[in-house]
C-alpha cells in the first residue's frame, strides 16, 4: 500500500475526460442554437408571431431531455458508460439533420424532441463518467469541465448564430453543423476507457483492472481495487428499485440531491439566459453584445471554479455561490424599483444581471452535477443521478413556460425578489445538508454517508 503517497498522472485520463464533455458541449450548443435564429425560422416554416409555436421550438428539447435523462441511469447501469455516449449521441445526429432538413413546424418540433433525449442521457452520464475515471486529487477540475464545455457550447451556439439575419437559410447550417461534434463524440468513445466501478459493479474485476491501469498508471491499480473492495456490501448485484430511491435508506442523499437541482433552477439562471437579450434591448444595448458579455461572464466564473474547486471545496463554493446570486438578484430588483430612474436603473439591472451569471457560474452551477455522483454510492449512482436530473428538467421546463407570463402579472420587482428569496433558502440548505468531498476517495465519502444500519 505504500505507494499510494504519490497522486496518480492526471495526464493518463484527461483525453478520456475530453472526450466524455464533448457531449456537455452539445448539450450547451442545442440549448443556444435557437436563440438567435428563432424569429428567422419563424419566417421560414411559416409560424411568426405564433408565440406558442415559438416556445415549443424551445421546450420540446426540454421535454426530450427529461424523458432522456429519465432513462439515462438504466441506459448507463445496463449497457455501460461508453455506450450510453455513443447511444446519446445517435438521436442528436438525427434529431439535428431531421431540424436541418425541415420545410415545417412539425418536423422542427420532431427533430428538437430526438435531440432532447439525447440531450438528456448526455449530462448525467458525463457526470457519472468524470467522477469515476479521475483520480481523487483533480476530480473537482476535472468535474468543472462540464460546466466549461457546456458554457463553450453555448457561446459557439450564439456565435454561429450571427450571419442568420444576413444569409438566407443560415439556421439550417446551425444545425448541420451541431451533427460534427456527436459525430466525433460516438467515434472517439470507442477508444476511451470504461468505468471501472462499472465494470467492477457488474463483477468484470481483470477489465476493472485493466481500466485502471489506463486511467491511473499500473502502480495504482492495487490500490484503487483495494478502495472498491472496501465499499463493496455484497449487494452491487441487486438490482436497483425506484422504491428505494424514493423511500428508503438512500433517500436522504436522493433528497438533497433533488433539492439541489431544483434549488439551482428555482434561482432563476435559466429565466436569465432564455430572456438576457430582452432585458439588454430594454437596457438598449444590442442583443448579440448582450450574449458576449453573458458569455464572458458565464465562462470567467466556470474558469474561476475550475480553479478553486479541489482548492477550497465544493460546499464552500456552493454557499458563497448562492450568496452572491441573492446579493446579484436584489442589484436587480432595486435596478426594477420605481425609487431610481433612467441610467441609474439600467445600469443596476445589467450589472445584477452579469453579477449573477459569474456567481452562478462560481459554484450553484458546476458544483451539483459533481457532487451528486460523489455522494451517491457505487450501486445506486446513475438511477440516483437518473432521478435528480429530472427533477432538474421539470422545473427548468416550468421556469421556462412561466416566466414571461409572470413577469407580465407580477411585474420584475416581485418576480426577482422571489428568486432571490430561493437562492437565500439554498444558502441555508447547504451549509445544513450538503458534506464536503474534496480530495476523498469515492469509497471514503461513501462509508462516511452510509446510514448505519
Amino acid at each position: 500500500m505504500g505507494q499510494e503517497i504519490t497522486n496518480p498522472s492526471w495526464k493518463l485520463s484527461l483525453p478520456h475526460i475530453i472526450v466524455a464533455t464533448i457531449s456537455s458541449f452539445l448539450f450547451g450548443y442545442h440549448l443556444g442554437v435557437v436563440n438567435e435564429p428563432l424569429e428567422t425560422i419563424a419566417l421560414d416554416l411559416g409560424f411568426s408571431g405564433n408565440t406558442l409555436a415559438e416556445g415549443l421550438v424551445v421546450s420540446t428539447c426540454l421535454g426530450g431531455a427529461f424523458i432522456g435523462s429519465l432513462f439515462s441511469g438504466w441506459i448507463a447501469d445496463g449497457i455501460g458508460r461508453r455506450r450510453a455516449f455513443q447511444l446519446c449521441a445517435l438521436p442528436m445526429i438525427i434529431g439535428a439533420s431531421v431540424s436541418a432538413t425541415t420545410k415545417s413546424l412539425e418536423g422542427m418540433l420532431i427533430g428538437r424532441f430526438l435531440v432532447g433525449t439525447g440531450m438528456g442521457v448526455g449530462p448525467p452520464v458525463a457526470s457519472l463518467y468524470v467522477t469515476e475515471v479521475s483520480p481523487a486529487f483533480v476530480r473537482g477540475t476535472y468535474g468543472s469541465f462540464i460546466q466549461l464545455a457546456t458554457c463553450l457550447g453555448l457561446m459557439g451556439a450564439l456565435f454561429i448564430g450571427i450571419p442568420v439575419k444576413a444569409i438566407i437559410g443560415w439556421w439550417r447550417i446551425c444545425f448541420w453543423i451541431a451533427t460534427v461534434p456527436a459525430g466525433i463524440l460516438a467515434f472517439a468513445m470507442m477508444f476511451c476507457a470504461e468505468s471501472p466501478h462499472w465494470l467492477y459493479k457488474k463483477g468484470r474485476i481483470a477489465e476493472a483492472e485493466a481500466e485502471f491501469e489506463k486511467l491511473l498508471g499500473g502502480s495504482h491499480v492495487k490500490f484503487a481495487m483495494a478502495d472498491l473492495h472496501k465499499s463493496d456490501r455484497g449487494d452491487e448485484t441487486d438490482a436497483v428499485k425506484l422504491s428505494e430511491l424514493l423511500y428508503g435508506r438512500h433517500f436522504r442523499v436522493v433528497f438533497i440531491g433533488s433539492t439541489l437541482f431544483a434549488l439551482q433552477q428555482l434561482s432563476g439562471i435559466n429565466a436569465v439566459f432564455y430572456f438576457s437579450s430582452t432585458v439588454f434591448k430594454s437596457a438598449g444595448v444590442p442583443s448579440d453584445l448582450a450574449n458576449v458579455f453573458v458569455g464572458i461572464a458565464n465562462l470567467s466564473g466556470s474558469i474561476t471554479a475550475m480553479i478553486l474547486m479541489d482548492k477550497l471545496g465544493r460546499k464552500a463554493l456552493l454557499v458563497w455561490s448562492f450568496f452572491g446570486m441573492a446579493v446579484a438578484m436584489s442589484v436587480q430588483v432595486a435596478g426594477a424599483s420605481s425609487f431610481i430612474s433612467g441610467s441609474g436603473a439600467v445600469f443596476l439591472s445589467v450589472s445584477g444581471m452579469l453579477l449573477f451569471v459569474l456567481t452562478f457560474a462560481l459554484g450553484a452551477g458546476p458544483v451539483p452535477g459533481l457532487l451528486l455522483p460523489e455522494i451517491f454510492p457505487n450501486r445506486i449512482r446513475a438511477k440516483a443521478m437518473a432521478v435528480c436530473m429530472s427533477v432538474h428538467w421539470v422545473i427548468n421546463f416550468f421556469v421556462g413556460l412561466l416566466f414571461l407570463p409572470l413577469l407580465e402579472q407580477l411585474g420584475p420587482q416581485l418576480l426577482y425578489s422571489m428568486f432571490c428569496t430561493f437562492c437565500l433558502m439554498a444558502v441555508v440548505f447547504v451549509k445544513r445538508n450538503v458534506v464536503e468531498t474534496k480530495g476523498r476517495s469515492l469509497q471514503e465519502i461513501e462509508i462516511a454517508l452510509l446510514p448505519q444500519e
